[in-house]
């Protein structure tokens, strides 16, 4: 697995990872930790280009972190992006790979 960082301003940190073996790549984008731990939802989604998928994970996290703090939470924002831009499973392949949950 190869993880690299990008500096994006007003976002802590945005973390690109990938495995070609196993046709995955990911974005970790951390909008805020001000109010608190970050936390977002996971979103799988098959994305033209990595541009895309980061620009999608940037907003999403920015978006957790105003949701949060709207609700008086004590959590800042961030989104776990998988990008479905290298190799995507079958169907098949995807639903054997879903049983197992």
């Amino acid at each position: 697995m190869k993880i690299r960082e990008i500096r994006v301003p007003g976002y802590e940190r945005v973390l690109l990872g990938s495995d070609d073996a196993a046709g995955y790549q990911g974005i970790i984008a951390i909008h805020s930790t001000a109010l608190g731990p970050a936390v977002g939802g996971t979103r799988y989604w098959n994305y033209k280009t990595e541009d895309d998928a980061i620009t999608d994970a940037l907003r999403l996290a920015r978006g957790m972190t105003y949701k949060n703090a709207l609700a008086g939470l004590p959590f800042g924002g961030e989104n776990p992006s998988s990008c479905g831009m290298a190799k995507l499973p079958t169907a098949n392949s995807s639903s054997a790979h879903m049983a197992g949950w």
